[in-house]
């Protein structure tokens, strides 16, 4: 079975937690645009939000690149929080696994996204943000593709 996400366009919505080091568990939701330019150009869109909590809301904005028959690929990512970022990605038979690294960041701040296939239209996302080498947030949440009728 062929991954959907990422590699079709279409609408997805996210839910699950969010946990911040020495914090508890939040509840986030959020939806995911992916579309694809002929060009083998993709971009994909993404907001968080965290109902029942001040904390503000994330816009993610990726452009990648992923030519045809291969199972990695690069992008750019613009993140309101942490500014302009860049990484991989790469399609495994049921996981698709993405590392980037943010740009011009004393912090040295960098991330993970581990996309588990449940079903076409399932996945289980794992996501950690560190400050060097030290963990300061994870999300975990599933991913329901929203088909159109």
């Amino acid at each position: 079975m062929a991954h959907a996400f990422l590699l079709e366009p279409g609408r997805w919505t996210l839910q699950g937690s969010w946990l911040e080091r020495d914090g508890m568990p939040i509840n986030v939701k959020g939806m995911t645009l992916v579309a694809w330019s002929r060009d083998n150009w993709f971009t994909m869109a993404t907001k968080l939000i965290f109902p029942g909590s001040d904390r503000a809301e994330i816009a993610l904005q990726y452009k990648g690149r992923m030519d045809d028959g291969e199972r990695n690929y690069s992008f750019l990512l613009q993140h309101n929080q942490l500014g302009q970022i860049e990484g991989e990605g790469w399609i495994g038979p049921d996981t698709i696994v993405q590392h980037y690294r943010v740009l011009n960041d004393r912090q040295r701040r960098s991330g993970f996204e581990t996309l588990h296939r449940l079903n076409k239209n399932s996945y289980h996302l794992t996501t950690g943000i560190l400050v060097g080498h030290f963990l300061s947030s994870s999300m975990e949440a599933s991913l329901e593709r929203q088909l159109t009728t």
